[in-house]
C-alpha cells in the first residue's frame, strides 16, 4: 500500500461497500464523478481493474477482492486508534449483502431472526432472496447461499450448516374426515396428498415422497412450499413440510411421525470473497442462530399425531 493515497482507498472501500458509485459518493460527501475519477487513479496506479459494471452496480473483480481485504483491515485498524469522541457509533462493517435461500427456510426460520443481525450491523444493506431456486454465486448473483446440496463444481466453498427434519402434516378436521393413517400404506385411497409439481422441482432433495412409501403421487401441487403449507392448513389434504414450518403452525398435527425425512442445509460462499468482513459476519451469525435453533430444525422424532 506504500505510496497510495488513503483518500483513494477510502473511495474504493465506499464503492465496494455501497455497490454503486453514486451511493458511495453521497456517503463520502462527493459527487459520483469525483468518486469515479479517484477510482480510475487508483486502478491506474495498481495496473488493474477493481470493479466490473453489472446490473447490480459495481462488483469487485478478483484484484478488487484482494485489495478489499487489505483495505478493510486498514480501516479497522484506523478506527481502533481514533479518539472515542471521533468514532462513529455502531459497527464499521458496511455495504450490501445478498443471501440466497430456499423459500421455506428464508421466510419461516431466517426472516424472524434477522432483526438481531441488522441491529448489530447498521451499516449493512441486506437482500434476502427467498424463493424456489437459488441464485448463482459463481456469476456473483449473491454473496452467500444456503443450499440443499453441496456444490460439486465451481469456485465455491461449502460447509454443512445443519440437518433439518420434514414430516407429514394435516389439520385435525381433515383427519377426522379422512381418517388417521396408521402406516404409510394407508396414504392411498381417500387421502389427498399435497406436494411439489414434479417437473418444477428445483432440487432433487425435494423428491422425498418415495422415502415414505414408493409410488406415492400428489393430487394438489404447487412449486411454492408456502402455498403447500396454506393448502394443508386449509384442510385440502396432507403433505410433507419442514418441521420448522409444520410445528410452528398450531393448527397442524404430524401424521405418521415415524416416517421422518432428514435433509441438510449447506452454507456456500465464493472462494474469492468468503473472507471479506461483511461476509464473515453473516456466515458466523448464520452458524450461531442455526446452532441455537437446532431443536426447531431437527425436533425429536417421537411427537405423535395427537400433538403430544
Amino acid at each position: 500500500m506504500q505510496g497510495m493515497n488513503w483518500t483513494d482507498l477510502q473511495v474504493f472501500l465506499a464503492i465496494a461497500q455501497a455497490g454503486q458509485l453514486a451511493r458511495a459518493g453521497s456517503q463520502l460527501g462527493v459527487n459520483g464523478t469525483t468518486a469515479a475519477r479517484r477510482l480510475r487513479r487508483l486502478e491506474a496506479q495498481l495496473g488493474a481493474s477493481l470493479f466490473e459494471q453489472t446490473p447490480r452496480g459495481q462488483v469487485l473483480t478478483e484484484a478488487g477482492e484482494a485489495l478489499l481485504a487489505k483495505v478493510e483491515a486498514m480501516a479497522s485498524a484506523a478506527a481502533a486508534i481514533e479518539p472515542p469522541g471521533g468514532r462513529q457509533p455502531g459497527s464499521p462493517i458496511a455495504g450490501s449483502l445478498r443471501i440466497s435461500v430456499s423459500e421455506g427456510f428464508g421466510s419461516w426460520f431466517l426472516a424472524e431472526r434477522l432483526a438481531a443481525f441488522v441491529a448489530a450491523y447498521p451499516g449493512l444493506t441486506l437482500d434476502l432472496v427467498a424463493n424456489s431456486g437459488f441464485l448463482s454465486l459463481s456469476k456473483r448473483e449473491a454473496d452467500v447461499a444456503i443450499t440443499l446440496s453441496r456444490p460439486k463444481s465451481g469456485p465455491l466453498v461449502a460447509r454443512k450448516l445443519s440437518d433439518y427434519a420434514l414430516r407429514l402434516y394435516a389439520t385435525p378436521a381433515y383427519l377426522a374426515q379422512a381418517g388417521i393413517p396408521a402406516v404409510p400404506a394407508d396414504l392411498g385411497g381417500r387421502h389427498r396428498l399435497i406436494g411439489y409439481i414434479p417437473d418444477l422441482i428445483y432440487a432433487p432433495e425435494l423428491r422425498y415422497l418415495d422415502e415414505i412409501r414408493a409410488g406415492l403421487t400428489t393430487r394438489l401441487r404447487s412449486s411454492s412450499i408456502n402455498a403447500q403449507h396454506r393448502l394443508i392448513a386449509g384442510g385440502a389434504g396432507l403433505g410433507v413440510l419442514p418441521c420448522f414450518i409444520g410445528d410452528a403452525d398450531p393448527g397442524l398435527v404430524p401424521v405418521l411421525p415415524q416416517s421422518r425425512i432428514v435433509r441438510t442445509f449447506w452454507i456456500v460462499t465464493h472462494q474469492d470473497t468468503r473472507n471479506l468482513a461483511r461476509i464473515r459476519a453473516l456466515t458466523d451469525w448464520l452458524a450461531q442462530i442455526v446452532h441455537e435453533g437446532r431443536s426447531v430444525l431437527l425436533p425429536p422424532a417421537e411427537r405423535a399425531a395427537d400433538g403430544t
